[in-house]
């Protein structure tokens, strides 16, 4: 019984692990980039959990929620970085911290009046709903074990794009020396939207992922973006694949 506890337990810190990388990879990419320390990376999450929470009670498709988290979360970071963050970039830390911080009382307020201080529920698919049976016996649910899957899934995804396409090597350069790449005809401006939307976005997709096993509220998001942040102190500012190992580690030892 006991080994039976212990191999759920891992598992369950295995799922935790993966969606806190999900957080920390985008807010990792976002501050080896552009050296931007973005407090509002948590209102993005908070943004993709109701989002999908409410194309999901207009619809019925969690599929249609997921693709609606990424694309809302997306969309504002992008509005985000056009609008507010842009301003940022020539401004030291701490006005980087007080813009973020107000960005975050702005999207917390914003979302309390459009969707109330009460809590939202997002269903786990009726063909998740159940559990599955893993070597040696050990019953586990069907849909945390989805999220494991997905969230190594998006990591390789991260890793190839990061490794081995035109977009990873601008990003990789830009971490090292953006002048330069400015220089030979990189434009930096929208390499940095980009970036910030793919960072929002994947902030987004782990907000309803978890958001389902979860209440959606307002302010769910702030506890997490402290733990991304112990992630990225762990795993090394801009690396993805320290991203994946420090979250790994926090959500086994949490």
């Amino acid at each position: 019984m006991s080994a039976l506890l212990l191999a759920e337990q891992v598992l369950n810190g295995l799922q935790s692990g993966v969606m806190l990388f999900l957080m920390a990879a985008g807010l990792t990419l976002i501050f080896g980039v552009m050296g931007l320390i973005n407090l509002a990376h948590g209102s993005l999450y908070m943004v993709g959990a109701f989002a999908a929470a409410t194309v999901a009670g207009l619809t019925g498709s969690f599929l249609l929620a997921l693709v609606a988290a990424l694309a809302a979360a997306a969309g504002a970071g992008a509005l985000v970085e056009l609008f507010v963050i842009r301003r940022l970039y020539a401004r030291d830390h701490l006005d980087q911290v007080l813009a973020t911080f107000a960005l975050i009382l702005i999207f917390s307020e914003g979302t309390r009046w459009a969707f109330g201080s009460f809590p939202l529920y997002l269903d786990i698919p009726e063909v998740l709903s159940g559990t599955v049976t893993l070597p040696g016996g050990i019953p586990y649910p069907a849909y945390r074990l989805l999220l494991i899957v997905l969230g190594l899934a998006v990591a390789a995804g991260l890793w190839w794009l990061n490794a081995r396409t035109r977009l990873g090597i601008r990003i990789r350069a830009g971490e090292n020396d953006r002048e330069m790449i400015a220089a030979l005809g990189v434009d930096i401006s929208k390499l940095y939207t980009l970036v910030f939307a793919l960072g929002a976005g994947l902030a987004g997709l782990a907000g309803a992922l978890v958001g389902a096993i979860q209440s959606v509220q307002v302010g769910m998001g702030e506890p997490v973006l402290i733990l991304a942040f112990v992630v990225i102190v762990i795993g090394g500012i801009g690396s993805i694949k320290g991203a994946l190992i420090g979250a790994l580690l926090v959500g086994l030892t949490d």
